[in-house]
């Protein structure tokens, strides 16, 4: 069996495709943006197992795996260029958004109001859901900063972005602080 090469060698000089084959230099920050998400996805992705070893955080693990869709999607639409759009293009739609605000206050809602500031490494699970958060919140800035310089950035990308973070906030606190009983949602 002939196995095909990972390697191209096109982007040897710089430069890298988008979706359809344009091609852009590899600083470009339409690249900063979904290589942030990539990155964010794959911390995620270690959060997730985290979650996964914990027997009252199963329900959360199946979020992270959700949410990493969802990351991917966005990645796929920042990956494209601006006005194209190919057929089963992923979007980012309000009911994802909704559904991380549903998480979030599921959690929160299981949590006393905040009165100072968190300092990450309660658990390892509370760790990596301030690495996902700090990460989040560069693509967040980053996302901003292309849409103030021209780059079309979907709405519904941005504010899945932001409500994300917010998620990943929670999660922090909410993990060094599960509530006492044997399910993770109140």
């Amino acid at each position: 069996m002939l196995l095909s090469k990972i390697y191209t060698r096109t982007g040897d000089k710089g430069s890298t495709a988008l979706i359809g084959g344009e091609r852009i230099p590899k600083s470009h920050l339409r690249l900063e943006c979904y290589g942030t998400l990539d990155e964010l996805n794959a911390f995620t992705g270690k959060l997730k197992i985290l979650c996964g070893k914990r027997e009252d955080f199963q329900e959360i693990a199946a979020e992270l795996g959700e949410i990493q869709s969802r990351l991917f999607d966005a990645g796929s639409i920042l990956a494209t260029p601006q006005g194209k759009e190919w057929e089963n293009m992923p979007s980012i739609e309000q009911t994802h958004i909704e559904a991380l605000e549903k998480a979030i206050d599921a959690m929160n809602s299981a949590l006393q109001p905040l009165k100072a500031f968190t300092v990450p490494g309660e658990n390892e699970i509370n760790a990596e859901a301030h690495i996902c958060r700090t990460v989040c919140r560069r693509a967040e800035r980053i996302l901003c900063n292309a849409k103030e310089n021209s780059i079309a950035i979907n709405d519904n990308v941005m504010a899945y972005i932001n409500r994300l973070s917010d998620y990943f906030f929670v999660l922090s606190r909410y993990s060094a602080n599960p509530p006492p009983t044997s399910s993770t949602k109140p």
